[in-house]
């Protein structure tokens, strides 16, 4: 399969450049992907940053070098891209647990971080329902708060920041104000590098009456896979999230395309098992 080809390519390139500084876009490219695509990707397959990742493979062979090597600490930190040993220090203990001299002075066993590889695995998971919609420009506006997905922060927080809206009654206003998508939940202005992103719950338009401190988010002409998303409410929607980057992407002939994600939430118990709502993607043919 392709991109199980192309991931692992990635992979390679990284493991044949971890004495100097590698640049993500480069580590895309070498995926045929797109820096975004990746990189969400990447995170969401291993459940680390690739920053991470070769951050944790670069201590990982440091290690060999501390025991093993005459090499001064001083240049096994420069070796590995840190300007300065204190920063390589600090980064060696959090991953060993322990400093690189006094690793060195008792000869301690310390953490291997080996190359990651992708592979096949074929599951007997439910079908994904989709489709592929073309959606000219529009506008939405809403109440947006700042997230991180790092630990999945995210999938704690978002649903608190639902309960605050509902409690502080922004939700009604939003109910009179929403059109055909209703009120939604939009993810946009990512940053995948720092994992970044800022959530908004919101409807169409461009104002919000009776609302202070809202948000206008400008969406352009873009192609969206739509997502059938059945169960109660956040669970079903995290997951069905889950999969579109774990299995879906992989099996098709499209990338993440640069804009906002939104969670539809249609009419009904958003607490029962039959609840329907829909994910959409913005996407791009390779």
């Amino acid at each position: 399969m392709n991109w199980i080809a192309d991931m692992n390519k990635a992979l390679n390139y990284i493991e044949e450049n971890l004495e100097i500084d590698i640049d993500s876009g480069e580590v895309a490219k070498a995926a045929h992907m797109s820096k975004f695509h990746f990189l969400r990707i990447f995170k969401i397959l291993t459940g680390i940053t690739v920053g991470d990742y070769i951050r944790e493979r670069r201590l990982s062979l440091s290690a060999k070098d501390v025991l093993s090597s005459e090499l001064k600490i001083i240049d096994i930190a420069y070796k590995y891209g840190y300007e300065t040993p204190e920063a390589f220090t600090k980064a060696f203990k959090r991953l060993h647990g322990i400093s690189p001299s006094e690793a060195r002075k008792n000869k301690r066993n310390l953490k291997a971080i080996p190359p990651l590889s992708f592979q096949i695995t074929v599951k007997g998971e439910k079908k994904m329902n989709y489709k592929i919609e073309v959606k000219e420009n529009f506008k939405i506006v809403g109440i947006s708060r700042r997230f991180n997905s790092k630990n999945g922060d995210n999938f704690k927080g978002i649903p608190k920041f639902w309960n605050e809206v509902w409690e502080n009654g922004q939700y009604k206003t939003l109910e009179q104000n929403q059109g055909k998508l209703g009120i939604m939940g939009v993810c946009s202005n990512f940053d995948m590098e720092t994992q970044g992103f800022d959530y908004s719950i919101a409807v169409e338009g461009d104002k919000l009456d009776g609302i202070d401190n809202y948000k206008v988010i400008e969406v352009p002409k873009l192609s969206f896979a739509i997502f059938e998303c059945i169960g109660p409410m956040p669970n079903a929607i995290q997951e069905v999230t889950k999969r579109i980057f774990a299995e879906w992407f992989p099996a098709t002939k499209y990338e993440h395309a640069d804009g906002p994600e939104f969670e539809i939430y249609l009419p009904g118990n958003p607490n029962a098992e039959d609840y329907r709502s829909e994910v959409w993607i913005p996407v791009v043919e390779k």
